[in-house]
């Protein structure tokens, strides 16, 4: 997996609190719930432990893109503010009101005057935690520059959804290769990189997002620091002050005086060819496994399980590979976790069986195969049976 550009910091914000009234850190404003009678209360140690979160994010941003943060501070700007509604229905009646439609979890809602700006999370909702990463970087962006480039907003909105916030206190990143195979699929059909840049002027090509992620992708990973350097530049020279289409001709014009567009598409179409998708490692994994090649087979199944750690696949070929190498307690541990992930269950409790024989634990084999014979008699009643026979069971 590539190494993320930006060190994670735990940051502790300076946050002033006065009990029933808004609490405010070093850059954000909380602001619990909307006045509503009904509303279930929002706790300030809660608050306080967001205001945290918001600064973390806040720190790693920053990092990268380097805004004077004293800017929100000038006249005319504000601590950006973050309104906090823990029920849904009340979460839901105010986004409406101010969308014309709900937006499940969290979202950021832009006015021209900067006191009004606001994101409102649904805290706890089922969707906070996946929305809220997106969000509140299209917030802090949105605070500096009212209207980015929507490359570089899609982009790295996307790139940072998978910034996560642990419950001890502590940012964790994941590189996020959601839309990697989108892309890849598309080959040759990748559109000239002037039209996703300049997508605020000419319209946005097909698979917008995707490209979007995947050219910020190639910018901050591919290693060619020409391409790094001439983009952290071009956050400087965006202007507060122009329109999406103006900044998004600054920046393709910057862009374009460190190299040809040209090269750079066969740069960007080579970049992507070299990142492999999930199915790419399973494949890789399986015909390596196939070879008796034992550690490249491992290695393939741990990058696929990094890419996808919800999909039950790459733990049941790393518990058979661990199971055949003699390894049974972490072959069991990565059979169960596939059985967690929605593998196959008869399947995996027989291979826990036989795992368990090898181990020299015969209850536990005798009672996986038999759920194994339970729960698809037509394909595992009879081997299990004979086993358990040969155990004595």
């Amino acid at each position: 997996m590539k190494k993320a550009w930006f060190s994670i910091v735990v940051f502790m914000a300076l946050i002033h609190t006065v009990p029933g009234q808004p609490v405010s850190s070093r850059h954000y404003q909380l602001i619990a719930g909307t006045g509503t009678e009904a509303e279930s209360p929002v706790d300030t140690g809660e608050m306080e432990a967001l205001a945290r979160e918001m600064e973390s994010r806040f720190s790693v941003y920053t990092q990268l893109f380097r805004f004077d943060p004293a800017r929100l501070s000038d006249p005319g700007g504000s601590l950006l503010k973050v309104r906090i509604i823990k029920d849904t229905g009340v979460y839901d009646s105010y986004v409406s009101s101010q969308l014309g439609g709900a937006r499940p979890g969290a979202v950021y809602i832009h006015y021209q005057n900067p006191e009004r700006r606001e994101l409102v999370i649904n805290r706890g909702g089922a969707e906070e935690s996946r929305v809220l990463p997106y969000q509140a970087f299209v917030q802090y962006l949105r605070a500096f520059i009212p209207n980015p480039p929507s490359w570089l907003r899609e982009g790295f909105a996307i790139y940072f959804t998978t910034l996560g916030y642990s419950p001890t206190g502590e940012l964790e990143y994941k590189e996020n290769l959601s839309w990697l195979e989108t892309v890849k699929t598309m080959g040759n059909g990748v559109p000239p990189l002037e039209a996703i840049l300049l997508a605020d002027q000419g319209g946005e090509p097909e698979n917008f997002r995707a490209l979007s992620w995947a050219l910020v992708s190639f910018f901050l990973n591919s290693g060619n620091e020409e391409y790094f350097r001439s983009l952290i530049e071009s956050f400087m020279l965006l202007s507060p002050a122009a329109d999406a289409a103006q900044n998004s001709q600054i920046t393709t014009d910057h862009l374009g005086r460190w190299g040809d567009f040209t090269r750079m598409r066969t740069d960007f179409l080579s970049y992507l060819d070299s990142r492999k998708t999930f199915l790419e490692f399973m494949a890789d994994g399986e015909a390596a496994h196939a070879a008796k090649d034992e550690f490249t087979a491992e290695y393939s199944f741990m990058s696929a399980m990094n890419q996808r750690p919800d999909h039950y696949a790459p733990y049941y070929y790393l518990g058979l590979l661990a199971y055949e190498s003699g390894r049974h307690d972490q072959a069991e541990q990565y059979y169960r976790q596939s059985i967690e992930n929605g593998a196959d269950e008869a399947l995996v409790l027989y291979a826990l069986g036989i795992n368990a024989i090898t181990a020299g634990k015969n209850s536990d084999a005798v009672s996986f195969l038999r759920q194994a014979a339970e729960l698809s008699p037509e394909r595992y009643r009879a081997r299990a049976d004979d086993l358990i026979k040969r155990l004595g069971g």
